[in-house]
């Protein structure tokens, strides 16, 4: 059968793009779009059989029953948030607390970066996504104007003004941090009136990791809902992707060229490895519960989701017991 893909280009998705792997049985057309559009056709539009989608918002149109999708056990975006939060320098923001109250701006509200950001603040520090004043809009003057997709019941939420970009509000000394899914421009500028919340992203990240055992899930793969049932065809896909994110592990590994242009590749791997286990990467419902739990539940007490989803309830029930 024909099937058509849409999925971001990583080193664990290239055998895919590439062709070096293929989805048994079927003639498939694997695409790599810019990840936005990816997901504003595959929610909007059903665009292709196969997708790679925000988990946040598949969580609220899943849990509202108008998801076009359902998800499989395959998980080819994860990133710790703490690095995310970003301050304006000189506004008495030092730690977690001092976000009481203030404007902070994030691109959408339901944006998984901003879901599993909050859900930090409010697990390991007790700030409650309420207690804060959000902004929405691009994060700097080259970005599209987003939209925004829920209005959470107890949350102050406006859009900041047309032509506007949260990076120059927050500069400007208008909105005091901001939850952002890639470096703003003028923090890798280097500019002084900006810095992270957390000075040491990586040793407080690793030590949420020792306490919660969860290495945040950004995106997941999913299979357009009148596909979901067919089992020989969900396994497969399953499987190429698995067999696609075992061959980026062994390039990692074993090379006489460097794989990626990190002076130091090896040693980053074996410190991931030493942080969070040696697959820290898995694939398959039964690794993944505990993270898909924690998003679920922190998407409900956020105020996307309409009620709280168990992971069971986002997974195609055919693959629910594959093991990679």
């Amino acid at each position: 059968m024909k099937l058509s893909i849409a999925i971001g280009r990583y080193d664990r998705t290239q055998p895919l793009l590439d062709g070096r792997v293929q989805v048994a049985g079927c003639e498939a057309s694997v695409e790599s779009p810019p990840l936005n559009r990816v997901f504003a056709r595959a929610f909007d539009e059903g665009a292709w059989d196969v997708a790679e989608l925000s988990c946040s918002n598949f969580l609220y149109l899943s849990a509202e029953g108008r998801c076009r999708y359902v998800g499989l056990p395959v998980f080819p975006s994860r990133m710790f948030r703490h690095s995310a939060i970003y301050v304006a320098r000189g506004r008495g923001i030092e730690k977690p607390a001092d976000l009481d109250g203030r404007v902070v701006g994030t691109r959408e509200y339901s944006m998984t970066t901003a879901l599993v950001a909050r859900g930090v603040l409010q697990d390991e520090y007790g700030l409650r996504a309420g207690s804060m004043r959000w902004r929405c809009g691009p994060l700097d003057a080259v970005d599209a104007r987003p939209v925004i997709r829920v209005r959470p019941p107890g949350v102050e939420l406006q859009m900041i003004p047309e032509g506007a970009n949260l990076t120059d509000l927050l500069l400007a000394g208008e909105i005091d941090a901001l939850f952002a899914h890639r470096p703003p421009q003028a923090f890798t500028a280097g500019d002084p009136r900006i810095g992270r919340l957390f000075a040491d992203p990586q040793a407080v990240e690793q030590a949420s990791y020792a306490r919660s055992g969860v290495f945040p899930i950004m995106h997941l793969v999913g299979i357009r809902r009148e596909l979901a049932g067919d089992a020989t065809l969900c396994l497969a896909v399953c499987r190429a992707f698995e067999a696609a994110r075992r061959l980026a592990f062994r390039e990692l590994e074993a090379h006489d060229a460097l794989p990626v242009a990190l002076p130091w590749v090896e040693a980053a791997l074996a410190q991931a490895r030493a942080a969070l286990g040696a697959d820290y990467w898995p694939y398959g419902l039964a690794a993944n519960r505990k993270a898909l739990d924690t998003l679920a539940r922190q998407s409900h007490e956020q105020g996307i989701a309409p009620r709280r989803l168990s992971a069971e309830e986002l997974i195609a029930p055919v693959v629910h017991d594959w093991v990679p």
